[in-house]
């Protein structure tokens, strides 16, 4: 209070010198010291900010005095809006003006209003002339900028700004955020993924304002403050002080709010406490000064889902994008060297609302393109292996070096649990796109909403090309993965896992594509020693012939039906004949089976009828419960001969054991590709493909 009372009494006319002024000296000392200890309270900050704008002693007190404006809690708005007006003078130099508005963007959401900021939209809107002013008062205007603030003659001078500064970011950031309140004034074609609009110039406030704000327990509530502030007794650890989301607060103060009338009141997300309250003021929901508080509140992400607004979308992307990028891509250190615990909270809550809302965020995206090329892999992995699944389908022609390229060098350099980790991340992805197409899939001009709250529209061709795309990536890395790793059975089952999604593309999904595993997936479960890989194939195949036979029926009946390439079909029939001859004929090593051995090297290898090595009897997966059966069936037979299973009688006992163990793919495939008859002579069996 002391403080205050001096700082009230301490007055400068204009005109008093600043050289050898030791009593400004002592005060302006004073102002640092409290500044950056604990923060300057409410009123220091009004007076302080009077005090420079004003340029009573010149302009070096002024620089002095902004860069020690360190508030403690709240700056009050219509210290602000004075300040602003202060800029219309005339005799501030530009690079103060510079300043000055590059500190209202580091506190904004620190102050305690923004309704007569946006009073002044239109006073503040004629700085954009100003080439040095136009990139700082285009981010101020994108954050104060609602519906009704866009006119038809602001949209034409920004649209003159660009023809003759050329396609800045930060003007078609704020000519986006025009475009989705007024489409129908911004005819400007905006392209679907922009750099980061608004540079993040290191300030003078940000190092201090983290330091005060901790001592204060106060949590970080500055968009702009999104910079790493480095531990200075080890320089090289990297504290991630900004992976935090925000309390939300009300962008209105509540003298601001009484104001209103009760029908127009806005109402502050902070106030709704249940989703009944949320309905009786979907339309009048006042958003919160921060962004990114959105993402903690289950009523926010609620009110996100159902209103769909795509300018807090934006203003959400934004945020975020500053988050990725400063803590993650652009720093000092060469990157986040460490995982903290606020980057794993920070993910993880960004993950649940991606989860809740059922999309990613296009911020997220943009970020993951350029995080690939720099992760090692194991840095936060679950993590960002879940955002990687989360992203909207990507096309064809960008797909390769976007994805791809960084994640087949991860994948060859990787553990045996990133390759398993990267497939069901690739397989949540599938799923997640084919989800999309079965839901969002317009039967009139067959196109796709990537993304409900975007206008990027893909044709279902080039939807096809994407997905075929990213199933034959698959399909490359399981090949050489599985060749690398030994065939683990643990890299297998995730494969499998991806293979049980594309084999039900069609009649699941209703995308009209079937895509056949290649060889390198295929003969590993096939010749697996679990019992369990080899089932799962099993159903695959079925799968694969029921989506085949429905596809092939309405190519018949229908018009619009797509056409199957005679290649898959010979694929399957292939893939079928090897199954059948190897499971159940025994002629495994027979010419045309695709695994060819010289007959000199099988005779070499001293198997006796090495045709039947890997039948339902002799596969090293069911040899054991085959040797359990024959104990069971001739219990007291001292010679153990298997093959004594395949007459008649014992074979069908066999094959009802096996499925009663619960290996339902191998008899949904026996049942719909196999059909054996008794041999007259022997007893034994033998199978016609149906």
């Amino acid at each position: 209070m002391s403080f205050l009372k001096s700082l009230r009494k301490y007055q400068f006319e204009a005109g008093t010198p600043v050289l050898g002024n030791d009593e400004l000296e002592k005060n302006l000392v004073q102002v640092e010291k409290v500044a950056y200890s604990q923060g300057l309270p409410p009123e220091a900050v009004s007076i302080m900010l009077e005090f420079a704008m004003s340029l009573r002693m010149g302009t070096s007190p002024c620089v002095r005095v902004l860069k020690c404006l360190i508030p403690a809690s709240v700056v009050p708005q219509e210290a602000v809006v004075r300040a602003v007006v202060w800029l219309s003078v005339g005799k501030m130099p530009i690079s103060t003006q510079v300043l000055f508005i590059k500190w209202v963007l580091t506190v904004f959401d620190m102050i305690d209003a923004k309704d007569q900021l946006r009073a002044i939209y239109g006073f503040i809107f004629n700085f954009v002339t100003d080439e040095n002013l136009c990139p700082f008062i285009c981010h101020l205007l994108y954050l104060l900028t609602r519906k009704e603030s866009v006119r038809v003659f602001r949209v034409r001078k920004l649209l003159e700004l660009q023809s003759k500064l050329g396609r800045q970011s930060f003007l078609l950031h704020l000519l986006s955020l025009y475009k989705v309140f007024c489409p129908e004034l911004v005819t400007l074609s905006i392209p679907s993924r922009m750099k980061s609009g608004f540079r993040n110039h290191i300030s003078p406030w940000q190092s201090a304002l983290i330091a005060v704000q901790k001592r204060n327990g106060l949590q970080g509530a500055s968009s702009m403050s999104l910079v790493t502030n480095k531990d200075k007794t080890n320089p090289r650890k990297r504290k991630h002080c900004h992976l935090e989301f925000p309390a939300l607060i009300p962008a209105l103060n509540k003298e601001a709010q009484s104001e209103q009338s009760s029908s127009r009141r806005m109402v502050p997300l902070v106030e709704l406490h249940s989703f009944a309250q949320l309905l009786e003021n979907m339309h009048r929901i006042e958003l919160p000064a921060q962004m990114g508080s959105l993402l903690g509140s289950s009523l926010a992400l609620q009110y996100l889902d159902c209103v769909q607004d795509e300018s807090a979308l934006l203003r959400l992307n934004f945020w975020l994008g500053y988050a990725f990028h400063e803590e993650f891509l652009f720093c000092g250190d060469g990157g986040p060297s460490q995982t903290s615990e606020e980057a794993l909270q920070f993910l993880n809550k960004l993950l649940s609302a991606q989860h809740f809302l059922q999309e990613g965020f296009s911020s997220s995206e943009v970020f993951l393109y350029k995080f690939l090329n720099v992760w090692d892999g194991s840095l936060l992995r679950p993590q960002i292996l879940g955002l990687l699944s989360n992203i909207p389908v990507v096309p064809s022609s960008q797909i390769r070096r976007l994805l791809f390229e960084p994640l087949m060098q991860l994948f060859f350099t990787s553990s045996l649990f990133f390759k398993c980790g990267l497939m069901e991340c690739l397989n949540n992805m599938l799923l997640k796109w084919l989800t999309w197409h079965s839901i969002y899939a317009l039967e009139d001009d067959l196109d796709i909403s990537l993304n409900s709250h975007t206008s990027i529209n893909m044709t279902l061709s080039g939807f096809k090309d994407s997905v075929m795309e990213l199933i034959h990536f698959v399909g490359r890395l399981a090949s050489v993965g599985l060749q690398l790793e030994g065939c683990h059975c643990l890299l297998l089952s995730f494969v499998l896992d991806f293979y049980e999604t594309v084999c039900d593309t069609f009649l699941k999904y209703g995308l009209p594509l079937i895509v056949m595993p290649p060889a390198g997936v295929f003969y590993p479960a096939l010749f697996a020693t679990d019992p369990v890989s080899v089932d799962r194939l099993a159903y695959i195949m079925h799968r694969y012939k029921v989506n085949l036979t429905s596809a092939k029926s309405q190519e018949k009946v229908t018009e619009q039906a797509f056409h199957i390439s005679r290649q898959t079909f010979r694929e399957f029939n292939h893939y079928v004949v090897v199954m059948v001859n190897c499971l159940w004929n025994s002629r495994m090593f027979h010419p045309g089976m695709g695994v060819q051995l010289g007959e000199e090297l099988l005779l070499k290898s001293n198997v006796p009828q090495y045709g039947s090595s890997f039948d339902l009897v002799h596969h090293p997966a069911f040899m054991s419960y085959a040797v359990n059966f024959h104990q069971k069936c001739w219990p007291g037979k001292k010679d153990m001969d298997l093959n004594s299973i395949k007459h008649s009688k014992p074979w069908s006992w066999y094959l009802e054991y096996l499925f009663t163990q619960g290996y339902d793919g191998l008899k949904h495939f026996v049942q719909s590709n196999i059909s054996w008859q008794l041999k007259a002579d022997d007893g034994q069996v033998d199978a016609q493909r149906r």
